[in-house]
């Protein structure tokens, strides 16, 4: 099975975020979890953040989106 590309990630973003707290803040929460198991996201590191910069910019935008 693959994972999911960037673009999907956006649509569920783009999905989720019409939903009400405490929901919305949920399902972001549990797609920041996905994107870490998929991505390998590691939480320091300079050059894969460089590297990788597409996959960091919507993390981010993800959980700047949460109230929590």
């Amino acid at each position: 099975m693959t994972g999911k590309s960037l673009a999907d990630y956006q649509k569920e973003y783009e999905r989720i975020i019409f939903f009400d707290q405490p929901q919305k803040d949920i399902l972001l929460a549990g797609l920041m979890t996905e994107m870490e198991k998929q991505f390998k996201l590691p939480k320091r590191s300079k050059e894969w953040k460089m590297e990788n910069q597409k996959i960091v910019a919507m993390y981010r935008k993800i959980c700047i989106t949460r109230t929590l």
